[in-house]
């Protein structure tokens, strides 16, 4: 036989399902291939002549794999847990299972497996890409969360060459700061406006990406674009950020829709790069021109005018309340909303974006100030931090002050709120303007803030009062300088693998943890010890969605919590115990004893992928989980992991 596994992630069940394959058609004397289809890429990549000479294909898994090359031969189809738990079953249901055609797509096949259209086998319809089997309301976050992340870098890059180009080409002119026609700033100046452009399009195109794959991508986009520029609806200024939202998901949604339509097995191989984009784009765009677009270009018109008119104590009511919204989580849902806000409306109302660039550097250097002012009481590793932090809050980086707020959050998330509302009421009093989706001293310094004299009197006076509320809350006592369960941490030592990514710092010998949920944050927590966390919320988020999708129980009192997300700044590993174990929803009943957390940043390299997937294979050897079992201390069970050098 041959097989594929993947998973969404590729970092854990991909390689726990090929190595539970090879085992069980040992034990049943078959003989199988398997490609692993990784985050590190495709590995023992199927030579044409293994899938020629095999009986059965058996693909596990719960991402995209292209089946055109299995044509003519008995494929089963299904989930990568089903790789885990149950692989002597596959393997004695593939000589059984549907032959594939090529022409008319992949036959349902499995447990839990779904036709694909054009050769390619989907997961269960849950929703779309985003729903991973969450609630409604999480799978609209995330999808407007993908759509922001990807906005950004386009609005960010354009704002910054339209103010560089104005700040060092510009000439007075009649209607302000103008740019020569002719010169190489205005070059510069419209490569920025063309960014500018995509903002809303981008936005549009990947709220319904993260709904409904690559087919809603163009209707997404178009969408977009209808919403950025009204002239076919009557609206001087277009629908603006709320426009592109409603039509990202109208677009998402609109696809789904048209995907559970039934059509002839001659029409599916078009479908999702010619029928469902036209079809999808069309009405889409008619709907919105004559029904939507006038109605929400009303609303974000009378937004963007009532804001515009915000003076006093108006504009410092709306400072106070974005300085708190930014400084609240640090990077997390209320800070991201608040962005969203702030972002979208950069072109139409700077003001607002202007408030929460003075908020966003707040929280790094009031905490990285008040390890300055007050040394004694922080330890060495929190100076030092504090050091790190006031770099990331001059280059805008809210998530610098996490790590003092996972050490005594009652202490210092109120002092980081403090100084953001003091910072947001100064920047709201006094008009200050951004035109780039950014906070922190360097957007003043590249040329993109208006009021830059205030700016920075709000971005210091808030500075200063977050330092002095935390010094003045931290001598008061009352708090211990942890989280739940970090008195109880190991101290580093000397030892480390993985590359280095797990330490003594990151390993836990018994966790005090009886239920998942609890499991995962005290891991989480663990992960943030090493250091690489930049999101402490938003990586149990992500770990939590990550086992919404489908639990990382992989049997045999392992598992294998993990996730690919932007809450850390680098790979991080943990290992931790349970003595009475933790019920992982495992296959075969057995409560997790032996956990590993493992969270990689989006876009990282290959290197510590590959020595992930060493460990997950190895955690299949009995005689391995039950060393780490027996080790009676953080160093013992640092010298069984050096196995994996």
């Amino acid at each position: 036989m041959v097989a594929v596994t993947a998973c969404p992630t590729g970092i854990a069940h991909t390689y726990m399902a090929a190595e539970k394959l090879v085992q069980a058609a040992e034990a049943l004397g078959h003989r199988v291939s398997v490609e692993t289809q990784g985050s590190i890429g495709v590995e023992n990549v199927l030579a044409a002549e293994e899938i020629a000479a095999a009986d059965g294909v058996i693909v596990a898994a719960d991402k995209d794999v292209d089946l055109t090359r299995f044509d003519g031969k008995r494929v089963l189809v299904t989930g990568v847990a089903e790789g885990i738990r149950d692989p002597g079953r596959l393997i004695r249901e593939v000589r059984d299972a549907p032959v594939h055609r090529a022409a008319g797509g992949a036959r349902e096949a499995g447990r839990g497996a779904g036709a694909g259209l054009a050769g390619i086998a989907f997961p269960p319809f849950t929703g779309g890409a985003a729903g991973s089997g969450g609630a409604a309301g999480a799978v609209g976050y995330r999808a407007l969360m993908n759509g922001v992340s990807y906005m950004i870098p386009f609005v960010v890059t354009g704002g910054l060459l339209i103010a560089v180009s104005l700040a060092l080409g510009g000439r007075a002119g009649p209607h302000g700061l103008e740019v020569p026609a002719g010169s190489f700033w205005e070059h510069v100046h419209r490569i920025g406006e063309i960014g500018f452009a995509l903002m809303l399009p981008v936005l549009s195109g990947y709220i319904a990406f993260a709904l409904a794959d690559r087919p809603a991508l163009v209707p997404g986009m178009v969408g977009g674009w209808l919403a950025n520029d009204g002239t076919l609806y009557g609206s001087p200024s277009g629908a603006g950020f709320l426009g592109a939202i409603v039509t990202g998901f109208l677009a998402g949604w609109l696809v789904l829709a048209i995907r559970r339509v039934p059509v002839r097995r001659l029409v599916r191989p078009v479908m999702p790069v010619i029928v469902i984009p036209v079809l999808a784009t069309s009405v889409l765009g008619l709907f919105f021109v004559y029904a939507l677009g006038r109605p929400v270009a009303w609303v974000f018109d009378r937004l963007t005018d009532g804001l515009a008119g915000l003076t006093g104590a108006g504009a410092a009511v709306l400072g106070v309340l974005l300085g708190l919204m930014i400084t609240f989580d640090m990077g997390g849902p209320v800070n991201k909303t608040a962005f969203l806000f702030g972002a979208g409306l950069v072109t139409h109302s700077p003001e607002v974006m202007g408030i929460c660039a003075a908020a966003i550097p707040v929280p790094p250097l009031g905490q990285g100030l008040a390890t300055l002012l007050r040394r004694g009481l922080f330890r060495a590793q929190e100076r030092e931090a504090g050091s790190a932090a006031l770099v990331m809050g001059f280059f805008g980086i809210t998530e610098g002050a996490i790590p003092f707020a996972a050490a005594r959050p009652a202490r210092v998330i109120p002092a980081n709120m403090l100084g953001g509302a003091v910072a947001g009421a100064i920047a709201g009093l006094a008009a200050v303007t951004d035109a780039v989706p950014h906070g922190g001293p360097v957007v003043a310094l590249l040329g993109a803030v208006g009021g830059v004299p205030m700016f920075f009197v709000a971005v210091a006076i808030g500075t200063v009062v977050t330092a002095l509320a935390t010094v003045s809350l931290m001598a008061s006592g009352g708090e211990p300088a942890g989280p739940r369960g970090a008195a109880e941490a190991p101290s580093p030592v000397g030892g480390e693998v993985l590359g280095g990514r797990l330490t003594g710092r990151t390993v836990r010998p018994w966790l005090a943890a009886r239920r998942k949920e609890e499991a995962v944050r005290e891991l989480a927590e663990l992960l943030a010890a090493g250091g690489a966390v930049s999101d402490g919320d938003a990586l149990v988020a992500a770990l939590l969605a990550r086992e919404a999708q489908g639990g990382t129980g992989a049997g045999e009192s392992v598992a294998f919590p993990h996730a690919r997300t932007g809450a850390v700044t680098a790979p991080a590993v943990a290992f931790a115990r349970s003595s009475e174990g933790v019920d992982w929803g495992a296959a075969d009943g057995v409560p997790a004893r032996l956990l590993f957390a493992v969270a990689v940043p989006e876009g990282a390299d290959d290197e510590h992928l590959r020595v992930l997937a060493v460990l997950a294979r190895r955690l299949m050897d009995p005689g391995f989980r039950a060393r780490l079992l027996a080790a009676p201390d953080t160093p013992a069970i640092l010298r069984v992991l050096g196995e994996l050098r």
